[in-house]
């Protein structure tokens, strides 16, 4: 069964932290390069089509379909599951998955975040984005923290895995380097307005991020990142987990304070 199937790194990767983790402070990302095994791209991305087409469920799990216009202010919320289609733009709480949540927990990500964030590691969030093979939605320059997030401190690391190809026709992710040293643009965090990405000269700047199935890649929180359209006619997914300090909390008032789920407790 694929929930049985352990996740592996490619026998040749050997991580050496400390060049990796310069060049992530420095510049807001890192390139581990191809670091899961074909077979554990095949099992993930086999079990993210199952979860799309509804031959897996799992109670609380997030689901946003793509807009029908492909246009991010026609995105809409609160939704959940509408029936089986691989042209969902999002699957979030995937921790609850036994699957991903190996492959969450793989002890090179855990040499990582205890490095990055801290001894005791919790989830943010653990989310596949989609750009379907119709062309998904572009995604604006955004940083993902502030306000927005509600939490009491500012979360630094996201682990992101190619599940497919992605070239730059794909809708790549796209950074602007260095521009997490300089903070949140706004308090409230999230999208980052017209004005500031004229004023930083943003688009002019940006750097693409291609990458292959099973290629991993370190993003910061604060860096700017973006996505273009799918023009590729196949599908471009990636999961991306964030890995938060355990003492983090909670700062939501509307609802119940939400609990963040450990890692790397084995």
């Amino acid at each position: 069964m694929l929930a049985d199937a352990a996740p592996v790194l490619e026998p040749a990767l050997e991580l050496t932290l400390d060049g990796l983790l310069a060049h992530f402070w420095e510049h807001g990302y890192a390139r581990l390069g191809r670091v899961a095994h074909e077979d554990t791209v095949r099992a993930l991305s086999a079990r993210v089509d199952a979860l799309m087409l509804g031959e897996i469920r799992y109670p609380g799990l997030f689901y946003q379909l793509d807009a029908e216009t492909g246009a991010y202010d026609d995105l809409t919320f609160g939704l959940g599951y509408q029936g089986p289609s691989l042209d969902y733009r999002k699957l979030e709480k995937l921790e609850c998955d036994p699957l991903f949540r190996g492959w969450i927990e793989h002890p090179a990500f855990a040499r990582i975040a205890r490095a990055v964030v801290g001894p005791e590691i919790v989830l943010y969030r653990a989310i596949v984005m989609n750009k379907s093979a119709k062309g998904g939605t572009p995604l604006p320059w955004h940083q993902d923290g502030g306000r927005f997030w509600g939490l009491d401190r500012e979360p630094t690391l996201q682990i992101w895995t190619a599940l497919d190809d992605a070239p730059i026709e794909s809708g790549c992710v796209e950074v602007l380097p260095g521009s997490h040293r300089e903070g949140l643009v706004t308090p409230l965090g999230g999208l980052v307005a017209k004005n500031f990405v004229d004023a930083r000269g943003a688009d002019a700047a940006a750097v693409p991020l291609p990458a292959r199935a099973g290629e991993v890649i370190l993003l910061h929180n604060q860096i700017w990142h973006r996505s273009g359209r799918n023009t590729t006619g196949k599908p471009r997914r990636a999961f991306s987990v964030c890995y938060m300090d355990a003492a983090t909390r909670c700062m939501r008032k509307k609802r119940a304070p939400r609990t963040f789920t450990r890692v790397f407790e084995k």
